[in-house]
Order: structure tokens, then C-alpha cells, then sequence
């Protein structure tokens, strides 16, 4: 990828460095932990863009754990753990589309 964003427990000049290496471009981390911004991207506002991409990618998680049971898988084996991932996955996009929907 062109650009990617972790979290700021990664940051570090070393993951840094090694993201540069692989091709990365813009690599930003929640936290600066003494990086620059400078350093890491080519500007305040594509590290904005970043974080926040980060953020909302955060928020569906947090949603998809907290409310559709992807905190804890307590299917046994790899195929019904790919169904149980599935229908959580489906039953959210579901909902989220209801409400979306135009009225």
C-alpha cells in the first residue's frame, strides 16, 4: 500500500524506517512518541486523513465486538468460526443499512 496507519503502541523510528523500506509512503501513527509528522507523512493534512481513517475503521470494531459478539468467538473449528465472523458481519451491514435507508 501507498499509505497505511497503526496504532501508536507501533511507533517507533525502527517501524518506520522498515515501512518506508517496504514502499509505504505516508505511515501514520496515533501516537507520535517523538516522530515527526514531517517524518512520517507528506503533510499535516494527509496525517489527519490517516488518523481519522484509523479512527472510524476503530469504531466499527469496537461496534462489531460490543454489540454483535465478535468479542468472543464460542464456535469450535475454523469453518464455524468463518461463519460466525460472517453473520456478524452481515447482521451489522444489515442494520446499517436500515438506517441509512432514505425516509
Amino acid at each position: 500500500p501507498r499509505q497505511a496507519a497503526a496504532d501508536g503502541g507501533y511507533a517507533s523510528r525502527e517501524n518506520l524506517s522498515g515501512a518506508k523500506a517496504c514502499g509505504i509512503r505516508d505511515m501514520a501513527f496515533h501516537k507520535k512518541r517523538g516522530l515527526k509528522i514531517e517524518d512520517m507523512v507528506r503533510s499535516r493534512w494527509v496525517y489527519r486523513k490517516l488518523r481519522n481513517f484509523r479512527a472510524g475503521i476503530e469504531a466499527g470494531i469496537s461496534c462489531l465486538k460490543r454489540a454483535y459478539g465478535l468479542g468472543r468467538c464460542t464456535w469450535r473449528g475454523l469453518d464455524h468460526f468463518k461463519a460466525y465472523v460472517w453473520s456478524s458481519v452481515v447482521a451489522y451491514n444489515l442494520s446499517l443499512f436500515a438506517r441509512l435507508r432514505p425516509t
